[in-house]
């Protein structure tokens, strides 16, 4: 695991410098290695800061944030208010698919002593959380379509797959029905995305 974990930093770092070099925006690297370090200690080091009930918000901010608003910002060398926006959609739909799995680990994760964001909040807060997400990424892709086009507002129909694991994760799901949950909401991210993608070439 070490290995492969290595190589995709490796693969990583070469491609983020190539970015660097051809838009000659130099402090770039610092994100880079503030991206590494925060995929390291998501688990690694001595006090894994996933175990500390921070991986949610680290999730938002690097999957989601930092992923949209610097994709777009090496390709535009700027940062428009949309980017923003898409990244709130990206990060809350990311963090959504690690609630769901927290939530279906959350008994073990007590008894081996990782205070995951769904230990610390218990059960029934931690599937609002989940909810709240969703609502959250839908929101994103409103603002995106307001500050664009509305016809990026084609995301909320590949959202609308979110509709079956909310409905098991607010209807107190468990084990492996919370896998499925953990899937669909994988889907529903990947199948909004697409319908802004979709609208994006439209408009």
């Amino acid at each position: 695991m070490k290995a492969a974990a290595f190589t995709g930093f490796g693969v990583a770092a070469v491609a983020g410098l190539i970015l660097v070099v051809l838009t000659a925006q130099w402090w770039l690297l610092v994100v880079g290695v503030a991206c590494i370090l925060a995929a390291w200690y998501y688990t690694g080091g001595r006090r894994p800061y996933g175990y500390a009930g921070l991986g949610e918000v680290f999730v938002f901010v690097f999957f989601g944030l930092i992923a949209t608003i610097g994709t777009t910002y090496v390709q535009m060398l700027s940062a428009p208010p949309a980017a923003l926006a898409a990244g709130v959609f990206a990060g809350a739909l990311a963090s959504a698919v690690l609630v769901a799995n927290n939530l279906r680990d959350r008994a073990g994760d007590a008894l081996a002593g990782k205070r995951t964001l769904a230990v610390r909040l218990g059960d029934r807060h931690t599937r609002l959380f989940y909810a709240g997400l969703i609502a959250l990424g839908a929101a994103g892709i409103v603002a995106a379509a307001a500050l664009t086009s509305w016809w990026l507002l084609l995301g909320l129909a590949g959202l609308a797959a979110a509709v079956v694991p909310v409905r098991a994760v607010l209807g107190g799901a468990q084990g492996r029905e919370l896998i499925v949950a953990l899937k669909g909401t994988g889907v529903a991210e990947l199948a909004a995305s697409l319908g802004m993608c979709a609208g994006a070439v439209i408009s």
